[in-house]
Parts: C-alpha cells; structure tokens; sequence
C-alpha cells in the first residue's frame, strides 16, 4: 500500500488514465469528477463531459465558489448548483485527498477523478484528463457520431502542439500571473504578454476563418480557451486588472467565436455558471478585493448576435506600445 501511494500522489499528483486494458478500465457507474464550476481548468473536464455525452457515465460532485481557507473547498448543498459529495459526504475538498493519500501535502484543487471500484484517485491534473477523456469511454457509446467527436485530430496535432504552449502560457495562466502579483513591475511583466497572446489569437481566428480556432474543427485549443474567455470580461478584466482591453470591445473576432460557443454549440453555456465564477473570485481572495464585493457587470454575461458570415469581421486589438512591442516577439 505504501508503495501506491507514493506513486499516486505525495510525490507529484495523479497521473491515472481511463483506458481499455488498463488499470483504470471504462466501466459505466465506477468513476465520480469533482469539479468547481468556478474553475477554468475543472472547466475543461466539465466541457468534455457534455461534449461527448458522458454526464450518464461520470457524474459529478461540485464544490461551493466560496470561502476559500484552510482547509480549502468545502461541499455545500445549500449553495445554489453547488453539491454535497455524493460518493463520501465528505464536508471539503482535502478529505478526498487524504482518503488516498494520508501524507499528501499538495494542493486540494480541482478536478479531481475518482475511481469507486479501486477507491483512490485516478487523476487530477486537467491538461492530462483533456487530453485522454474524450476517448476514454468511447467503448460505451453508442451514438456514432459523438463516439467519432475527436478534439485531437492526426491532421490538425501539430498546429494544436505550435499553439496550446502560448495559449496555455501566456493566456489561460496569463490572467493569474498579472492578477495574483504584489508589486507593479511583476503586474505589468505579466500583463503585457497576455495582451501580445490575446491580439495574437484575434489574428489566428480571423486568419482561420472560424468558426474555431482551426478553421471548421473544433479542438482541443477552443476548449483551453474558452474557460479563460468567457471568465476575461466578467471577472479577469477588473479583479485582475486585466484592463488593457476587454473582449467585447477590443477583440470582434475573439468574441464572436465565444458567443457562437455559448449560444450555439451544446455544452459550453450549459457547463457555464456565472454566479459560481463571479462569487469565487471576488469573495475568495480578500487580498485583492477586501470587501467582498461582487459587481453586477458586465452584462449581459455573454453578447448574442452571432455573425455566421467570418468575412464580415474586422480583427482587432490592443495597441499600447508596450503590447504591440511584445507581439512582434511572439
């Protein structure tokens, strides 16, 4: 047992995989995602979970947005679209951890996989769980073409392998390491090359032509994305100041490719919970906003009037010259 558990978890995390022939076998009712519906990189799982029609197969338990504290998330039923743990009603996030592994000191984050039949974690690092879990339960599915929905094509793995580094980097981590920064020369190291990514992601779709980043495929790189668009106006835009521009105002392409997300393409609003993602950031971190006070913008959350004819867009971008300097780096 000891040896387990020093493979699984003190020294590093989780790293498990669902697979046929492996130790973690697709099997309909043995395996439980904890996520928080705040987190954009729970997000991800919780996309592919309705993407590919699996939320029969693997449910899920939900953390409430808020307090944040030792010992970290806690499970709340009382919360509105917020769970008790439905395998262990366990009261927070840690027990879980510990239930694996006692001498865990990492952090209690999400998401996290559960495998029921072995009684331990299988993984909890959301890139990994991206990557594999589209596929992992295609044996169980019957309808064809959500089994053949593939978000890491042969013909589209090296453009996906060029970009997710910068898109990762620079954009999805961008937005914590300008936002969590004491001082304003880290703020300002930081804040600027998100901007640089952002106005090179607006050529990237517009070069494309939509209505994905890629061009008609939908990849592995819009559901990177998205997570972190759709937090950027409503939360990262003020609470991180990430105020250089916004996505609505400066980014038309950007943000018609997340209103079709939204609006048009089953999943991505409904795994969308603006209550969770504005009340986690604003009423977690009193470093930042020690008043705990959630703005009621802006609004709407998302903007409608999706244009279909990509021709029609004109790219935009932030141009303070310390953007456009890192850009021409990139």
């Amino acid at each position: 047992m000891a040896q387990e558990i020093h493979k699984y978890g003190t020294d590093g995390g989780w790293h498990g995989v669902i697979k046929e022939g492996s130790e973690f076998p697709p099997e309909k009712d043995r395996y439980h995602l904890y996520i928080g519906l705040f987190c954009p990189f729970a997000h991800r799982a919780n996309l592919v979970r309705h993407l590919k029609h699996l939320t029969a197969i693997l449910p899920i338990s939900v953390v409430r947005p808020y307090p944040k504290g030792e010992p970290g998330w806690r499970f709340d039923e009382t919360y509105p679209n917020a769970t008790p743990d439905h395998l262990f009603n366990s009261r927070f996030m840690h027990q879980l951890y510990f239930r694996d592994d006692p001498a865990y000191k990492g952090k209690y984050s999400v998401p996290l996989l559960w495998d029921k039949k072995a009684n331990r974690i299988v993984n909890n690092e959301s890139a990994e769980i991206l990557r594999w879990l589209p596929h992992a339960f295609d044996s169980l599915i019957e309808d064809q073409k959500i089994k053949d929905l593939d978000f890491y094509t042969e013909d589209l793995k090296s453009k996906t392998d060029n970009i997710s580094p910068w898109l990762t980097s620079l954009i999805c981590s961008g937005v914590y390491k300008a936002g969590f920064v004491s001082t304003q020369e880290a703020y300002e190291k930081n804040v600027v090359p998100l901007f640089a990514a952002l106005n090179k992601l607006e050529d990237l779709l517009h070069k494309n032509g939509g209505p994905y980043i890629l061009g008609e495929k939908i990849t592995e790189l819009d559901l990177l994305a998205y997570p972190t668009i759709v937090r950027f106006d409503t939360v990262y835009v003020q609470h991180f100041k990430t105020n250089l521009g916004m996505i609505r105002h400066d980014y038309p392409v950007l943000n018609n490719w997340l209103k079709n997300l939204y609006w048009n393409v089953e999943g991505f609003k409904e795994s969308t919970d603006f209550a969770h993602i504005k009340e986690n950031y604003t009423k977690s971190h009193s470093d930042i906003n020690p008043h705990a006070i959630t703005p009621l913008g802006p609004y709407p959350d998302v903007e409608e009037k999706y244009e279909s004819d990509w021709s029609k867009l004109k790219p935009g971008k932030v141009s303070h010259p310390k953007v456009v300097e890192a850009m021409s780096k990139l």
